[in-house]
């Protein structure tokens, strides 16, 4: 489902979230911090971090719904009904500038910024910052890699480890060795990832630039572009060709994963808990004990070939509700959350990437993730998605539009899809 933007949402929102005030201790004077966590992980370490600090502060652990979109919504009633139940809220970056223009967050000082900044890779913490503000100190960091199955590569015709590939070659080449290329489509939020992967990698954005800047009316898109027209034909070509998956228009990751390890996999674009997973799989017996050794991996597939292509962004940033009343806490809470130890064991335990740099240098790291240093890079040249206080609106019609993959067409897709981006925000059409 996706929700109305900000301008004509949020008052129904105060209306259905009117009965959440008041919960919570609300006392101002506890020790106790609310902390909406996205992942159990995370409550591992708020464990850590509240014994280290000596009786400073405990938190209150809730859970966010498991979705993007469920998170998003279930955070959008209570800030608007200006819960001061809430202290940190664990944010998906999409979604952290419109949370922010709305009045919901407490903004990062000068100082806390270069602290939570210090180190960071460059993808999370573009996804982080709003209007040159820092809003969410980064927790962790994601992207997608290419991965594929090495005992395919010689009848494909294609080596991701020679160098970088295109989506052409991976879908010629796969259609020869009559193996599967795996990628999201699913009418979804991972639609949107790889719309954005494919307009970014062929030069292009989804939004010119400066729209965060601007009223939702104002707003211009940047799909009818050679860069939208390279992502809908990229997109429908896999589609139709032999090398799609079964079910491929309604793919989600946990699809694609299965699609790879199937038979005839052969390609993926996925993030890098797939591996971890891997393992699971291979302990319940649904997958050999050597299928690890058959993997191989490389960096995102590029759209031209003389171009480096720009990896999905993802991952999860920790933000400050502005209603709260133990707000300098919570900071200080924050510092052990996001510290390098902290995702450290949030990357070693829930397979997610650090945010830091330097996590990836740990022996411990490299040891889990051969292919740690292809997870940096790719974090460090990511591109995120729309930093938009209409994010809401915009993913919504880039999925409307680009979906099913099947049926896009390089001559009418960008057009077509930029006339319902402006639409949609300007209030002329809904979604």
């Amino acid at each position: 489902m996706v929700l109305e933007k900000k301008s004509r949402g949020l008052a129904a929102l105060l209306l259905a979230a009117s009965v959440l005030s008041g919960c919570g201790d609300g006392d101002g004077g506890s020790t106790t911090l609310t902390y909406y966590i996205a992942d159990a992980a995370q409550a591992e370490v708020a464990a850590r971090c509240s014994a280290e600090s000596g009786g400073a502060y405990t938190f209150n652990i809730q859970r966010l719904p498991n979705t993007a979109a469920g998170g998003r919504e279930q955070l959008l009633r209570r800030l608007a009904a200006e819960d001061r139940s809430l202290d940190i809220i664990s944010v998906d970056p999409p979604f952290m500038a419109e949370f922010a223009n709305a009045g919901f967050l407490r903004p990062f000082t000068a100082a806390e910024r270069e602290q939570f900044s210090a180190g960071v890779l460059d993808g999370p913490l573009k996804q982080s910052t709003f209007r040159d503000t820092l809003w969410s100190a980064p927790l962790y960091g994601n992207t997608q890699l290419l991965w594929y199955r090495k005992s395919v590569l010689a009848e494909a015709g294609v080596d991701p480890s020679a160098g970088p590939v295109t989506w052409d070659q991976l879908i010629q080449g796969a259609t020869r060795a009559g193996v599967t290329v795996a990628a999201q489509g699913r009418r979804n939020e991972s639609l949107m990832v790889w719309v954005n992967a494919l307009v970014s990698s062929a030069g292009g954005a989804i939004l010119q630039p400066g729209s965060e800047n601007v009223p939702a009316a104002e707003v211009k898109g940047g799909l009818n572009t050679e860069a939208g027209a390279q992502a809908a034909r990229i997109m429908h070509d896999l589609a139709v060709s032999p090398a799609a998956p079964a079910g491929f228009s309604t793919a989600g990751e946990e699809d694609s994963r299965a699609a790879f390890q199937a038979a005839d996999g052969g390609f993926m674009v996925n993030w890098p808990y797939v591996w971890a997973a891997f393992d699971s799989a291979i302990e319940e017996g649904s997958l050999p004990a050597n299928f690890k050794d058959d993997v191989g991996w490389a960096a995102y597939p590029r759209v031209d070939a003389g171009t480096a292509s720009a990896a999905p962004s993802g991952g999860l940033g920790l933000s400050i509700s502005a209603f709260s009343s133990r707000q300098d806490l919570a900071v200080e809470a924050i510092r052990c959350l996001a510290n390098a130890r902290s995702q450290k064991d949030f990357m070693r335990t829930a397979g997610n990437p650090a945010a830091l740099a330097s996590v990836f240098d740990d022996p411990e790291i490299r040891q889990l993730f051969p292919m740690a240093d292809e997870i940096r890079t790719g974090l460090d040249a990511a591109t995120p998605r729309p930093v938009s206080p209409y994010y809401g609106d915009v993913t919504g019609s880039i999925q409307s539009a680009f979906h099913p993959p099947g049926d896009l067409s390089p001559q009418t897709t960008p057009k077509a899809a930029n006339d319902l981006l402006e639409d949609v925000l300007s209030n002329s059409r809904l979604i």
